[in-house]
């Protein structure tokens, strides 16, 4: 007979445990945040008790909690409104669109002050559809913002547009040095047209004035709401560290991951947070680069299944609509891009590197590493390669971040070592379409290669790159099924298809590895933590067409209900 009786049981809807086998129930228990019994009703019911709450499912879908494992979450709650402007599609979708929220914005802020926004895309601004060399400047914003400095990030945040005010501000003109691996773009007469790519956008974010702790915190509370919505239960936040708070605005005594620790004490962090730290910035030196992470000495936390510090992030190139993606074959139009760090030649950016990944191997940290390009890619699977056999380490778990155009040979190497794959399906489904722009229909169609790297014996998991994409995991799900495109539904790449139970695992089973978790967490067996999604609908009959839009109406972190739409 069972002991203490169950805080929780799910009754009448299916459980999909997500286990080695994809075991699905029909019931589960809770009790004292752990799953205490998964099995039919009969059993099940055996845990139950006079406090019990008895949810009946009513033919809904229990799942694991969904772990987004990339994810700005801080940077997330900064896009959303009061605190940014949102010039993203569909609220915007033309260049005169986005002058018109700058120009209200103006209308009700004090001269001087900055006014910032996010998510414009040119691939869904009309004027740059209509003319794809068309792009984002400073004149398209100078007119409605003379007295404000205004600063706009893209939706990938690999680009900034800012007006002239803003450059002025931060002292930036034909003059200014190009910082390794950075774009300043330029007119025909050689003036900054406003649009800074990769780590040039950092000679304006630093002109921005501080964040405070306070309103950061407001942004990750607001993160924590939408994707307590969601049903995702733990995310990766990627990038903390003198690298990443320049982007958030903050100084060393305030980091965004003091913030993060504050709110866990204050038991405010409703949501399981992995960290990446991030010693430098996209245009990194090795020398810097080593020299900050020697000098980053982070306090265990308190409660290290809530809030951990798991590796570093690097950064190696650009991505393919900035054509900064470092590729074996020319975009369209001419170029390969290149290594993002520094180094006059392709040689030299090599070394850099991998000397940051030799190191933070034997730091003891895991590496989770931008690369998107397949010659970039190629360069740091090589790195982590090299790293593990000069110093063996048990089981580093180094992953690629986007993986873009994932080649064979790295798939081989990536499986042969233990290492991983982070790959981001809803932003796959954004620019399925505009990518044959910049890389042509073939390679277009590969990017995001699910199938093969499943196949080749790759620990594959999801993100949403959030704010880049809204982090939706059921939409990813269901393009990871169909590889349809946002704009226009076409397939892309239907070769690299995967079926409902191994895109599940992306972001639960095998997340929790990434987060060197899945003893403890990511899937619904007895003695893990009860993290739990359940959703309105049977997944396992739907149409993947039909995914995106089952809602999600019960979210529980440890056994904790933190999103309840289901009545008793």
């Amino acid at each position: 007979m069972p002991g203490t009786p169950a805080d929780l049981v799910f009754v009448n809807g299916s459980v999909l445990t997500v286990d080695s086998r994809f075991t699905v129930a029909s019931a589960l228990a809770v009790t004292d945040g752990l799953v205490s019994a998964v099995g039919d009703r009969a059993e099940v019911m055996a845990h139950a008790g006079p406090a019990t709450r008895i949810v009946d499912l009513g033919g809904g879908t229990l799942l694991p909690g969904i772990n987004d494992s990339h994810l700005h979450g801080c940077a997330l709650g900064l896009t959303m409104p009061p605190l940014s402007l949102d010039v993203s599609h569909p609220a915007v979708q033309s260049l005169a669109d986005v002058a018109e929220a700058v120009r209200q914005a103006a209308a009700t802020t004090p001269a001087g002050e900055w006014i910032s926004g996010h998510g414009w895309d040119a691939g869904y601004l009309s004027e740059c559809v209509a003319d794809p060399s068309r792009l984002p400047g400073r004149h398209d914003l100078d007119a409605v913002s003379p007295h404000h400095p205004v600063l706009l990030y893209s939706a990938t945040g690999h680009a900034t547009w800012v007006n002239s005010a803003a450059l002025a501000q931060a002292g930036v003109d034909r003059e200014t040095p190009l910082p390794p691996g950075g774009v300043i773009v330029t007119d025909a007469s050689g003036e900054p047209t406003g649009l800074l790519q990769e780590g040039a956008q950092d000679l304006v974010h630093r002109a921005l004035p501080a964040l405070s702790p306070e309103v950061r915190a407001d942004a990750i509370r607001a993160t924590l709401r939408t994707l307590a919505r969601l049903g995702i239960t733990s995310y990766t936040e990627p990038g903390l560290g003198p690298g990443g708070d320049a982007l958030m605005r903050g100084a060393m005594a305030h980091s965004t991951l003091d913030v993060y620790r504050r709110l866990l004490a204050d038991g405010e962090l409703t949501a399981r947070v992995g960290v990446l730290l991030l010693p430098a910035g996209m245009a990194g030196k090795a020398e810097e680069f080593v020299r900050t992470l020697a000098a980053m000495d982070e306090p265990p936390s308190t409660d290290p299944r809530r809030l951990a510090v798991l590796g570093v992030k690097l950064f190696a190139d650009g991505i393919p609509v900035n054509k900064t993606a470092w590729m074996h074959e020319p975009y369209v139009g001419g170029g390969c891009g290149s290594l993002c760090v520094g180094g006059e030649t392709d040689d030299a950016r090599v070394a850099q590197i991998t000397e940051m990944i030799r190191y933070t191997h034997a730091a003891g940290y895991q590496a989770g590493v931008h690369v998107t390009g397949d010659r970039a890619i190629d360069t740091v699977v090589d790195a982590f390669a090299a790293a593990a056999a000069a110093q063996p380490r048990t089981d580093p778990r180094h992953y690629v971040i986007h993986g873009d155009f994932l080649t064979a040979r790295s798939m081989r190497k990536l499986a042969q070592h233990g290492f991983g794959v982070n790959m981001n399906p809803t932003v796959k489904w954004t620019v399925a379409d505009l990518e044959e722009q910049f890389v042509g229909p073939e390679r277009a169609a590969y990017e995001w290669p699910y199938r093969d790297a499943i196949d080749a014996g790759v620990i594959v998991t999801s993100g949403s790159d959030a704010p880049v994409t809204l982090p939706d995991w059921r939409q990813g799900v269901s393009t990871m099924m169909l590889r349809e495109s946002r704009a226009g539904g076409r397939v892309s790449g239907p070769g690299q298809r995967i079926r409902l139970a191994e895109a599940l695992r992306t972001y639960t089973s095998d997340a929790a590895w990434q987060d060197f978790a899945e003893d403890w967490k990511g899937t619904l067996e007895v003695g893990k933590v009860a993290d739990l999604c359940v959703l309105a609908g049977d997944l396992l009959t739907a149409d993947p067409h039909d995914i995106p839009a089952m809602p999600v109406v019960f979210t529980a972190v440890g056994g904790d209900v933190v999103h309840d739409e289901l009545t008793d």
